[in-house]
């Protein structure tokens, strides 16, 4: 097969992965640098260049590793390439949707995916009322359009949580205010789903003095064997936003296991090194299967 890899960063230990599993397995890849690539809209033939003209044809599938500041225009050539009938993975709706916490979340609780009790704000005149719709402090606090960590804030006191869901607000940020899981001890789990099956998962720990146990945040990881109701749930999360391939946070509470969030572009380093499993060759192995082709083939060819 040819392969390309919708991304931004080649030299990124996860789309190295991917390609270095996808030359094992015979394919040949591309790596294609969203901002680097331009279309062409046209109800015959729709194109995608690169580099100054290149055209991207003849192309089996698209790995799509898009990062969260480039979502509307990796968006754009995601749904550029599936007019031009190229397999996407994970396709363009899904990707959107995923981005959008406000909306996945609520897509979550449609699906009857336990949450944490969340607020959503868009410059709330009560800000009183608000943190007590989660259950007052301690709560987190998060921007809408953060990810690994980052615009995540812990507010411990009441007047904590007023100054930063204030401040907030006045920079005109769409944030979101939820219930602070104390009995987590700054533990979390990632799962990665791939095709609806949970392939790998790790518990994640947060640093010293770290709330947050994202990897990007200092947090560690080591393998951990989920429950029967944390792998539905993990599978349940990716299918009700349509992804194929999702990196799914669970929290463990006193009420059962909580969806935290659900990534559309998974990092490997963490899990791979956790577990020593080959998850880019499950990704490739993926692709392979839906696309009906043979690793036979490849070698007589």
């Amino acid at each position: 097969m040819k392969i390309g890899i919708l991304a931004s960063n080649p030299d990124l230990y996860s789309n190295k992965r991917i390609v270095e599993a996808a030359e094992q397995r015979g394919h040949t890849v591309e790596f294609f640098n969203i901002k680097q690539c331009y279309m062409k809209l046209d109800a015959v033939s729709p194109e995608v260049h690169y580099r100054g003209g290149r055209v991207l044809d003849k192309l089996d599938a698209v790995i799509t590793r898009i990062r969260p500041s480039l979502t509307f225009y990796g968006c754009a050539l995601t749904r550029q390439f599936e007019s031009m009938g190229v397999y996407t993975c994970n396709n363009s709706e899904a990707i959107s949707q995923s981005r959008d916490k406000l909306f996945s979340l609520q897509l979550m609780l449609k699906s009857g995916i336990n949450i944490p009790t969340t607020g959503f704000a868009n410059s709330p005149i009560d800000t009183s009322d608000l943190i007590d719709m989660v259950g007052g402090a301690p709560l987190i606090v998060k921007l809408l359009e953060g990810t690994q960590g980052r615009g995540v804030v812990l507010a411990e006191t009441r007047k904590a949580s007023e100054s930063v869901i204030n401040a907030f607000k006045a920079l005109k940020a769409n944030l979101l205010v939820q219930e602070f899981i104390k009995e987590a001890n700054g533990k979390d789990l990632r799962c990665f789903v791939i095709d609806g099956k949970v392939v790998a998962s790790i518990e994640r720990t947060a640093a010293p003095g770290e709330f947050r146990a994202n990897i990007h945040q200092g947090g560690t990881a080591a393998i951990v064997k989920i429950t029967p109701e944390e792998r539905k749930l993990a599978v349940l999360a990716a299918k009700t936003l349509g992804l194929k391939i999702a990196g799914v946070d669970i929290i463990r509470s006193t009420h059962g296991p909580l969806l935290l969030e659900v990534n559309s572009s998974p990092g490997l380093e963490g899990i791979e090194t956790a577990t020593g499993k080959d998850v880019a060759g499950m990704m490739i192995a993926s692709l392979e299967k839906k696309l009906g082709w043979k690793r036979e083939l490849a070698t007589i060819n």
